[in-house]
């Protein structure tokens, strides 16, 4: 019984083998026949896509350099007026307030003249006084000189008087001891006078000197008086502007206080500084004459015609300056400060002028400079910060070559060596681009854009 069973068992086993066998055999069979039934594909081709980039074919040229500042402007001349005499203000200009314009020769203020007035009349007198005390000693030494004459004269004729007596007395006998006295005691007193007057006479060139030096310290304190009275009137040296007032009618002022302050914009000044790297460089600087090279100072500079605009507005108005002088060089900052002049006619009559150039207006100052000679000229994105440059090749492939920046300036490059005439440069922004990757140049940025 139990070795039917294991028969029936085994049998079992062979017949699920078998079916199973059939079964794979069929879907075998009916894979390779669905297999038959389908085309195989076109076999692809491996095909290379072109990078899209923007490029410009570069020639070398001239290009004159600009360097570029910032600055205030100013005016030239700026004076404080302060009083040279006390007193009180009696009169102030009807405009004298801040950011009144007056101009020349106009009144400011005035101080009470009445003190001074005084004092110029004294020493008018004391200027005639001398005056007269000088004629009349040149009269007095006239007539004295001539009294002198009389005098010396008298002496002689009184000398031979006495020498006349005294020989009568002396060898005939004739007339008496008190007479030949007497005449001797004329003599002695005649001569006496004579004397005192030669005398006299000598001194007076010394008394006139005297005298006429001091008719010209009475002359100079009139001269002091006068100029005293003048200064009570203050009047404006130029076509000025009104920048502070501190002066009021009634006010007591006293020499040396600071009561006005007047701004000359007939002439502005922009000073400017610039990179010490950028003045050596590229300014323009004249050669020293032979007789300044004793002097150890930056030489004169070109008066280059300058463009000016205001920080606030630097699409807009634009003014011409002209490059005037080197001002200072700053040690701590390694920068020159040079000086820019606008005419009161360039601030006013700028181009595109809706606003003149005023004071204390901050801007930007673009100065010519020396030129670039046979250099190329490219955006600043076709230069890469390691001073390299994409090309496109005849081949239309990616070239990588190193060259040469001598100046970046605004958004250009200028490339003094490494590129040749006639070559197309890639202005697309690449990073880590494969050398020899295929280009293709488009005209429109904005498909690169969208390539990306």
């Amino acid at each position: 019984m139990e070795e039917h069973e294991k028969r029936d068992a085994k049998k079992h086993i062979l017949i699920r083998i078998a079916v199973c066998t059939v079964i794979l055999l069929i879907g075998w069979v009916g894979m390779k026949g669905l297999a038959s039934l389908k085309t195989p594909p076109t076999e692809a081709k491996p095909e290379e896509k072109a990078l899209k980039v923007k490029a410009i074919v570069t020639q070398p040229g001239n290009y004159e350099v600009t360097i570029t500042g910032y600055g205030e402007a100013r005016p030239v001349t700026e004076v404080t007026i302060s009083p040279e005499v006390s007193g009180k203000v009696v009169h102030t200009h009807p405009k004298l307030k801040v950011g009144r314009i007056i101009s020349a020769g106009e009144v400011l203020f005035s101080i009470d003249p009445a003190n001074y007035e005084a004092g110029q009349q004294e020493a008018r007198a004391m200027v005639a006084q001398w005056q007269s005390t000088v004629a009349r000693l040149k009269k007095q030494w006239e007539i004295d000189t001539q009294r002198m004459k009389t005098l010396i004269r008298s002496a002689e004729l009184a000398r031979i008087e006495f020498d006349r007596v005294k020989r009568l007395f002396e060898k005939s006998r004739v007339g008496t001891q008190s007479g030949v006295d007497q005449a001797e005691r004329t003599y002695n007193s005649v001569s006496d006078q004579a004397d005192q007057m030669k005398q006299a006479v000598s001194l007076y060139p010394h008394r006139i000197k005297e005298a006429e030096s001091n008719l010209l310290s009475a002359q100079a304190r009139l001269s002091v008086a006068q100029a005293n009275l003048s200064r009570c009137t203050v009047t404006a040296p130029f076509d000025a502007r009104i920048k502070s007032v501190s002066v009021e009618n009634e006010q007591y002022v006293s020499p040396g206080q600071p009561l006005l302050t007047l701004a000359d914009d007939s002439l502005l000044e922009i000073q400017v500084p610039l990179d010490s790297r950028d003045a050596r460089q590229w300014l323009q600087f004249k050669s020293l004459p032979a007789r300044d090279l004793s002097i150890a100072w930056f030489p004169h500079l070109t008066p280059v015609k300058c463009t000016i605009r205001w920080t606030e507005d630097k699409a807009g108005t634009a003014w011409t300056g002209t490059l005037n002088r080197v001002v200072a060089f700053d040690e701590r900052t390694r920068t020159l400060k040079v000086a820019i002049r606008v005419t009161a006619e360039d601030a006013t009559k700028g181009q595109g002028a809706s606003l003149p150039l005023v004071e204390s207006m901050f801007c930007m100052v673009e100065i010519p400079g020396r030129t670039l000679k046979g250099v190329h000229r490219l955006p600043r994105q076709a230069v890469s910060f390691t001073n390299k440059a994409h090309l496109v090749d005849a081949d239309r492939r990616l070239k990588t070559v190193d060259v040469e920046v001598v100046r970046i300036e605004d958004e250009y490059a200028y490339v003094s060596s490494g590129l040749s005439p006639g070559d197309t440069v890639v202005l697309t922004r690449l990073v880590d681009p494969l050398e020899n990757t295929l280009l293709e140049v488009v005209d429109d940025e904005s498909d690169v854009e969208k390539r990306s």
